[in-house]
């Protein structure tokens, strides 16, 4: 058992409709010491990739994508969910459903973060369904950047979200991944 997948056994509550809920230390309360593990491991799987640009969503996304682009040395940029006054109109954009939320959501990026020439690393705090995961590459293909991979925390695989990212032959890197959480319990694949 990871490091990780430790810390979910004794941090984690299982609740009805296969949530996992683990806001103690990933996104509502947030551990740094274990979201600088958490980015020193990403950043180690994607070493030699020549990655220039770390892509995640907001809000949750931010811990864990901030430590993997800081270990490997490139600026992150985050989604918006809300879009601010002060965001002009030259984004890209991209639908996401939540179904934690049960809310649609448009995500933006302004233009002038995103290239061509970048190589992103998409970081995302939850895998399940894989609506954020597919809002992000939606967004990098409107910019022309290629993605190098995707970097999850948690994957709950039996949702469909990792099978999508594979099935579009994009490198999947999970740190924890999940087979069920049957009966109140969380069961690992390994």
């Amino acid at each position: 058992m990871n490091f990780l997948e430790q810390r979910i056994v004794q941090d984690g509550e299982v609740l009805p409709g296969n949530v996992l809920k683990i806001n103690s230390f990933l996104n509502h309360q947030v551990d740094p010491q274990l979201m600088m593990q958490i980015g020193q491991t990403l950043a180690q799987r994607f070493q030699g990739t020549d990655i220039t640009k770390v892509l995640t969503c907001e809000s949750s996304g931010i811990a864990p994508g901030i430590m993997t682009a800081y270990q490997l040395g490139v600026p992150m940029v985050f989604a918006r969910k809300k879009r601010p006054s002060t965001l002009n109109d030259a984004v890209y954009t991209a639908p996401v459903f939540s179904y934690t939320k049960k809310v649609n959501n448009d995500i933006f990026v302004e233009k002038k973060f995103l290239s061509k020439n970048d190589k992103l690393l998409i970081i995302d705090d939850f895998l399940a369904h894989g609506e954020a995961v597919k809002g992000m590459v939606k967004i990098a293909e409107a910019a022309g950047a290629q993605v190098m991979g995707v970097g999850v925390v948690v994957a709950k695989s039996f949702q469909g979200g990792s099978d999508w990212v594979t099935s579009h032959g994009l490198r999947l890197e999970t740190l924890a991944q999940i087979g069920s959480l049957e009966n109140g319990q969380v069961h690992f694949i390994h």
